[in-house]
């Protein structure tokens, strides 16, 4: 079991974020010591890794609850095959949602980069100019 501040060395999530997504009950920690401190497992730290991936993509707190749960269930054991198939089904719009967005982020990364190449093609121009004589 990791206390939140391993947990937050861990995934990068500042020890606020964690507490949040405990909050929001998108990552309850599994247990609590003696003294009340959040304990975290191995799964909750892959939980709040997941989430921390989804979050740059724009996906919402209830997003991030129905992909945690599909996935979840996805791994029990004695899952019915026509559950299985609707939760696959919803994990696919989830990957589609996900490489839309990222196209989405390639393209404003493309323009964004084009702009500072623009900035640095202006000040080479500019610094190249002829020198002000000292009075």
């Amino acid at each position: 079991m990791l206390q939140i501040g391993e947990v937050a060395t861990r995934t990068g999530l500042s020890l606020r974020t964690i507490r949040h997504y405990d909050e929001a009950e998108l990552v309850v920690p599994s247990a609590r010591s003696q003294g009340g401190f959040r304990l975290y497992t191995d799964a909750d730290v892959e939980r709040l890794l997941v989430i921390k991936r989804m979050k740059p993509l724009g996906f919402t707190l209830e997003e991030m609850r129905q992909l945690l749960e599909t996935l979840a269930t996805l791994t029990a054991p004695e899952l019915p095959d026509l559950e299985a198939s609707a939760l696959r089904r919803r994990l696919n719009g989830f990957h589609e949602a996900a490489e839309a967005r990222c196209e989405a982020l390639r393209t404003e990364l493309a323009m964004a980069e084009e702009f500072a190449a623009v900035l640095t093609a202006q000040l080479q121009r500019t610094s190249a100019g002829p020198a002000v004589a000292d009075a």
